[in-house]
């Protein structure tokens, strides 16, 4: 599938959804980057004080060199958010992106709701 994804800012709650699927090569992750700081822009808080949502359900899974890339791009302090949650299938896709946001502290979800929930409450990533 070729790759596709959306930006939704509700600037009023500090929160940025994401939506992305299909597969990503180098320059797609570079569009998508630039289309988070663009989207960025849309929002009221402070830098790095909203919360962010990616719907990643409908990803293919991505070659390695795809994975680090978003990976750097998730990890990037500029565009980082103080809270990260990513809506996840049952893939390998989920290992994939588990492996990249490691180091983001992110929470993994089943469905759009319950990231969500957890991203506008105070409570501490589930286990």
């Amino acid at each position: 599938m070729p790759p596709a994804y959306s930006f939704a800012i509700d600037p009023d709650r500090d929160l940025v959804r994401i939506t992305i699927a299909g597969f990503f090569t180098a320059p797609d992750i570079t569009a998508f980057a630039h289309g988070l700081v663009a989207a960025q822009r849309e929002l009221r808080c402070a830098p790095n004080r909203h919360v962010t949502l990616v719907d990643m359900r409908a990803i293919d899974i991505q070659a390695q060199d795809s994975v680090n890339a978003f990976q750097r791009v998730v990890g990037d302090p500029a565009t980082a958010s103080r809270r990260l949650a990513f809506v996840v299938g049952l893939s390998l896709a989920r290992r994939q992106i588990r492996r990249a946001a490691e180091m983001r502290g992110a929470a993994f979800f089943a469905t759009p709701g319950e990231a969500e929930a957890w991203l506008l409450s105070d409570a501490p990533p589930p286990a």
